[in-house]
């Protein structure tokens, strides 16, 4: 019996150590998990830092509400800069954080650059296939065939015969030359004839009958439309009377205005498409004929020359077009979607995408722009990620311990400087134009010496501003004055084709959102 309880006290004591424990480590790991959970909580339901307005990193709230343009305040909170440093200005977000915001990247790629130019032009005669009409002797006009401009015309029909004198006594000749047989002077007469421009029919007409013609019929030398009608039955004309021309329609040129920072991005035979107001969903493709080399220092533009074919005659001379030149890049160089791009008074800026939560806002050089592309020709490399929307807020935080000043840290000198342009020349579109109510919206540039970027403003138009010649597409340059009290005024507007237009009453505008 005692050896027994020797036995199997031992075991109930083990037994009841083992039990222990085991409800002690269970008691340990529930624990944790459970403090984990509370932890896990706390991070979910931590308070921001504070809310900010995603279109001005500067407007800063301590609670939820709505910025001054009616956008919902963003709220911030304080993360923890883990991970490889990028160095000075980088932060670093939570993934949820990323995905409330809407943060959306983009590649860095390198490829040519098409720049899209819009502009309006003017449907003009081929003045390579415009001929003048101008008698080579004295003479009057017996019988006129063509009678008004406008005419259409097809090479060989007659347009008019004449008497002249000249023309008979050079008649004359021939049959005179023909009659003694003298080969010479047989070709000097036809060959007088043939400057004076006696038809070859007539010509040889002449030879087999011998009979002298009182009037001769001129023919049309090519096809197309009476440009210009200056004579009628009867009236005398001499040499230097140019009676009439015709234009032909098989290809026309069309005249346009691109402006000054526009030129250099032009050349001959880039590649166009056109298209007209009174014939909607027709396109048609033409190429730069050429560059005039002077510059209209009033509307600051220069005139391009386009050539477009004309088969089927749709395009007529005078006519209102809107014009694309697609100046393609031969090189390639590194672009980011325009709208990455921030712009601001003292320099151009874009976030960079790093991974793992981590932006950091650097300084760019920016080249041309187009539709939706920006060129960039410093300060990234191709392959590397940029942020392209909601990079605002991202910017404004990295800015604050980034290695460059932050676009409002100037110097006194910047300071003056910026001060002075109360007035500013920026090229726009117009588009709409509410005439009843003398109001304009129209799209303009960013302008570096405000910090503005891309963006619509409307103004209402003075009854001293003849409306009439503005239109919806048109392009301006227009000169925006800055008041003391911060409110914006047209002063003055320049257009294509037109002088300049008198705004001594100033215009008063306001923003658009």
């Amino acid at each position: 019996m005692n050896n027994k309880s020797a036995i199997i006290l031992p075991l109930l004591a083990g037994l009841a150590l083992g039990s222990g424990a085991s409800i002690a480590a269970y008691t340990y790991i529930y624990q944790s998990s459970k403090d984990a959970q509370l932890q896990s909580a706390d991070t979910v339901i931590k308070k921001p830092l504070y809310w900010v307005s995603p279109m001005n990193p500067d407007y800063k709230r301590d609670k939820p509400g709505k910025s001054p343009m009616g956008m919902d305040l963003i709220p911030f909170y304080e993360e923890t800069n883990t991970g490889k440093d990028t160095g000075l200005g980088t932060i670093r977000i939570s993934s949820d954080v990323v995905n409330n915001l809407g943060v959306r990247t983009a590649l860095v790629i390198n490829q040519p650059l098409h720049t899209k130019i819009n502009t309006v032009g003017y449907v003009q005669y081929d003045e390579d296939r415009l001929i003048m009409i101008h008698p080579r002797v004295e003479g009057w006009i017996e019988k006129l065939y063509v009678k008004a401009e406008g005419d259409p015309v097809k090479k060989g029909e007659p347009l008019y015969e004449i008497y002249s004198p000249a023309l008979v006594n050079a008649q004359k000749e021939l049959i005179i030359a023909l009659d003694r047989g003298n080969t010479r002077l047989i070709q000097a007469a036809e060959d007088r004839l043939k400057a004076l421009k006696l038809p070859r029919q007539t010509i040889k007409a002449l030879k087999k009958s011998r009979k002298i013609n009182q009037t001769i019929t001129l023919y049309a030398p090519q096809s197309g439309v009476v440009t210009s009608h200056n004579i009628r039955e009867g009236i005398f004309v001499k040499p230097s009377n140019s009676i009439m021309s015709i234009g032909s329609l098989d290809q026309v040129w069309v005249e346009a205005e691109i402006f000054e920072r526009q030129v250099f991005q032009v050349r001959e035979g880039l590649p166009v498409t056109m298209s007209l107001e009174y014939l909607p969903g027709k396109n048609w493709s033409g190429k730069v004929d050429y560059i005039y080399p002077t510059l209209n220092a009033e509307t600051r533009t220069v005139k391009v020359r386009l050539r477009f074919d004309n088969e089927d005659k749709y395009l007529k001379p005078n006519m209102f077009s809107q014009i694309t030149i697609h100046a393609q890049a031969k090189e390639s160089t590194l672009l980011v979607p325009k709208e990455a791009v921030i712009r601001s008074g003292s320099f151009d800026r874009l976030v960079l995408a790093l991974g793992e939560g981590r932006f950091k806002s650097i300084k760019v050089n920016v080249g041309r722009i187009d539709d939706q592309s920006a060129e960039i020709l410093s300060g990234v490399k191709a392959g590397e990620r940029v942020v392209a929307s909601a990079q605002f807020l991202l910017d404004s935080e990295s800015s604050k311990t980034s290695d460059f000043k932050r676009m409002n840290m100037q110097s006194d000198e910047e300071r003056e400087v910026s001060t002075l342009s109360a007035t500013v020349l920026v090229d726009a579109t117009i588009t709409s134009l509410m005439k009843d109510h003398r109001m304009m919206t129209f799209s303009h540039q960013a302008i570096k010496e405000w910090g503005w970027p891309e963006k619509k403003m409307t103004f209402t138009i003075p009854d001293s501003i003849d409306i009439s010649i503005l239109k919806p597409g048109m392009n301006l340059s227009i000169e925006i004055h800055k008041s003391p009290s911060g409110k914006f005024k047209i002063s003055k507007i320049h257009a294509p084709n037109k002088t300049k237009m008198n705004h001594e009453t100033m215009a008063t505008g306001q923003l658009s959102e």
